[in-house]
């Protein structure tokens, strides 16, 4: 009885023992399970600096540096976003080949800054009454140069001569009834001169303005208008022009040095005449889109662009200038609209000094020059040839985003494209569980003891 008693207990240590030995393994299932928490990513990065030191630290991120990444590659299947990604690439692509490359011509390099020089020369012979008048009598200035005017209109005060004579009436404080309405030594910022102080009839008029010291009589009061010089609308300018391109070290003119006689007889045509740059004022004021007869009344400044738009790629003679016209003030019916300057004409008479007071009204001419040549260099061609290969990777981009927007309703899509290298695959944890038999040849105590 004894000896069976003591088996007995034996069998239940054992079977305690196994299942603490099951409880232990519940127990470290449990913790393998168990996600890591990561609190801080500058906590695990200094936990690794100082576990595995500071030399294998930057070792690896040494070595990691040089690693090779590169983008998952993943085919959808939906035909309305191919569409649109082979469109957009097309777009990208006939932008860069079109516009880019064969527009803007990416592949050269350009100068846009050429020196230039210019010589205006104006002719034609006018008759005003019983005057005849040339170049030397219209034109200002006579040397020529890039700016170059001539007169259309004028309004001349003859037989001015320094001394005392009445103010204008329109002038501000001019009007007066006594001396004592005039103050001595003052000027007016409109006004013709300085005040002596007396109030005097204005000229041959009943009412008074004060008296001023200036060259008499006021150009108000005694100017002459003459009529237009309409006949200028067949006056001819000459533009010589020539330019340089540093860069390229190319010099080109907009004229033929062999055939200086053609120039005589001839007048610009952008076809047929090219090399002949000479114009006339009807032209200019029509090409500026001006009426000529306006432009006689009030003046005006026109300018004339020259365009140098050159392709050093061909021959340099195929460099021809362009011309094109625009007027550069005020338009009419404003204060400021129009163009004119004054300038006198001095003589003595019984030795008294005299002059001749002359407002000009003219057309002005600026003469404008612009320049663009390009040739072609490896550099700019390379630089934008991988600019345009890079610029089709925003066709994939502008898919992404309408596929996981728009299309990727249940998130298939974003489960395929993007994968989390953090999560790590779980390893099986071994368990060990070994099944041990503590049988014997008597029978068990559940099967009940002999007695």
């Amino acid at each position: 009885m004894e000896e069976l008693s003591e088996r007995a207990t034996e069998r239940e240590r054992e079977r305690e023992r196994e299942r603490e030995r099951e409880r232990e393994r519940e127990r470290g299932c449990t913790e393998a399970e168990t996600p890591l928490s990561i609190t801080s990513p500058l906590k695990i990065r200094t936990d690794q600096v100082w576990n595995m030191g500071c030399w294998d630290f930057l070792k690896d991120f040494f070595l990691g540096f040089w690693d090779y990444e590169t983008p998952k590659v993943m085919v959808v299947k939906n035909r309305k976003l191919g569409v649109i990604y082979r469109a957009v690439q097309f777009l990208v692509i006939t932008y860069f080949i079109w516009y880019v490359f064969i527009s803007q011509k990416a592949y050269q390099e350009t100068e846009t800054r050429p020196e230039s020089s210019v010589y205006t020369e104006m002719r034609g012979v006018a008759m005003l009454g019983d005057f005849v008048l040339d170049t030397t009598e219209y034109v200002q200035p006579s040397e020529g140069g890039d700016v170059i005017s001539t007169i259309l209109r004028r309004e001349v005060t003859h037989n001015q001569r320094q001394g005392s004579c009445a103010e204008h009436y329109n002038v501000a404080k001019a009007n007066c009834t006594k001396d004592s309405d005039c103050k001595k030594g003052e000027s007016d910022f409109d006004g013709h001169g300085q005040r002596t102080g007396r109030c005097i009839p204005y000229y041959n008029y009943t009412f008074k303005t004060c008296e001023i010291k200036s060259w008499c009589p006021i150009e108000k009061y005694a100017v002459v208008r003459e009529p237009a010089l309409e006949q200028a609308v067949n006056f001819t300018v000459f533009i010589k022009n020539a330019i340089h391109f540093p860069k390229f070290k190319v010099l080109r003119g907009n004229i033929k040095p062999n055939k200086p006689k053609k120039l005589l007889r001839c007048h610009y045509h952008p076809e047929t005449n090219p090399y002949c740059p000479v114009f006339s004022l009807g032209f200019i004021a029509a090409q500026a889109r001006e009426k000529f007869t306006e432009l006689c009344k009030t003046g005006g400044i026109i300018g004339v662009f020259i365009n140098w738009k050159c392709d050093f790629d061909l021959d340099p003679s195929a460099c021809i200038p362009t011309y094109s016209f625009r007027r550069l003030d005020m338009r009419k019916n404003l204060a400021s609209s129009g163009y004119y300057y004054r300038f006198a004409k001095y003589y003595y008479k019984d030795g008294v000094e005299y002059r001749s007071l002359i407002k000009a009204y003219g057309i002005r001419l600026d003469v404008i020059v612009h320049g663009h040549a390009g040739r072609f260099s490896l550099i700019p061609t390379i630089i934008n040839t991988v600019t345009a290969m890079t610029s089709v990777g925003i066709c994939s981009i502008i898919c992404d985003w309408i596929m996981l927007t728009f299309i990727d309703k249940n998130e298939v899509f974003s489960e395929k494209k993007f994968d989390d290298v953090s999560k790590e695959p779980k390893e099986p944890i071994p368990t060990d569980l070994t099944l041990t038999s503590f049988g014997s040849s008597h029978s068990d105590l559940s099967d009940g003891v002999p007695l």
